[in-house]
């Protein structure tokens, strides 16, 4: 009896409809609030090129067809998370569960629903009351599993004493209060509560990733995080923790996507970091790729990781010929 064979399988959603339509996050409006406009020829071919430096690392792409009224659907990290995501295990006994996602945002549901279910993902719902945006603020690190947090506020303006004398609320996009059922998703396995504290990165994705074989190593940005869970962090990661310069950590570094299998290990950064985060992640045997994706962070608030959902390895025969009749491609 032959052995199985998995190939490593992630979620991507097609930009043809790329635009900034709900302005939910710091990096999609302009000083005076006015939402960013998007360069929709640019992004396409840094869509393509990231999608096919996935596919030259033998990466199965997912692609979520565009729907003009969900533009959001580029960053399919927040449809959900998979549950045992590095396990080579049939997906029967897997679970894809689908993320609650802000209004304006909550319409990707169904079309994640329909592409996962056809592809052969067994799926599960998280209790409507919590707003849980996936695998951005839930993710393996090591040992632990990271479920990152924030206050979730009605976005808004508010008056300021700056000019603009305004400012927008934005606020965090998962609700602690989520923590219970997620523990009991993953337990034995600790779960470390790390609150973070910039809007700008308001996902933990945008300021924590974990990479390496056994996603043992940690590029973390110390500023978007508060002080208690930072100390939890150092704890548990010691010297497998890499502190982000400003710079970096402003240049989405963290948002990067680390790909495991056939024995080889990468890290997909974005393009611009510098060369000493380079250095460094070599140093831990680790090959670090770099992709543009500037129109995806600029415009959208969104970089490498934000624009993949990571659905693990699936086995390499697995039935695909239910996908023709949900509009879900892979490549």
């Amino acid at each position: 009896m032959s052995e199985t064979r998995y190939r490593h399988w992630v979620l991507m959603g097609d930009p043809a409809h790329f635009s900034v339509q709900g302005g939910a996050n710091p990096h999609t409006r302009d000083r005076w609030g006015r939402r960013r406009s998007v360069d929709r020829s640019k992004a396409i071919v840094q869509w393509q090129h990231l999608r096919d430096t996935l596919r030259d690392l033998g990466v199965q792409v997912l692609v979520v067809p565009p729907d003009p009224a969900q533009p959001g659907m580029v960053y399919p990290a927040n449809a959900g998370f998979q549950t045992d995501v590095d396990a080579e295990r049939p997906l029967s006994e897997k679970t894809f569960y689908l993320a609650n996602l802000l209004p304006t945002r909550a319409g990707e549901k169904a079309h994640y629903r329909r592409v996962l279910e056809a592809a052969g993902f067994r799926l599960a719902e998280i209790d409507e009351r919590y707003r849980m945006e996936g695998e951005a603020d839930f993710f393996p690190a090591g040992d632990h599993y990271l479920l990152t947090f924030g206050g979730i506020e009605k976005q808004r303006f508010v008056p300021a004493f700056t000019w603009p004398p305004w400012k927008r609320v934005y606020g965090f996009r998962t609700d602690v209060g989520v923590a219970p059922f997620l523990e009991g998703l993953v337990a034995p396995r600790p779960v470390l509560h790390i609150k973070l504290v910039l809007e700008a990165h308001y996902h933990g994705d945008t300021a924590l990733c974990a990479f390496g074989p056994s996603r043992e190593f940690l590029l973390a940005y110390r500023e978007s995080i508060e002080p208690e869970a930072w100390s939890q962090l150092e704890t548990s990661f010691g010297e497998r923790l890499i502190r982000l310069s400003v710079a970096d950590a402003e240049h989405y570094a963290a948002n990067s996507f680390t790909l495991s299998q056939a024995g080889a290990s990468h890290l997909i950064l974005p393009a611009g970091v510098s060369e000493t985060l380079l250095d460094q992640i070599r140093e831990r045997g680790v090959s670090p790729v770099t992709v543009d994706v500037s129109e995806f962070l600029k415009k959208g608030g969104g970089s490498v990781k934000c624009m993949i959902g990571d659905l693990g390895p699936v086995a390499v025969d697995h039935d695909l010929g239910m996908l023709a009749n949900s509009g879900g491609r892979t490549l």
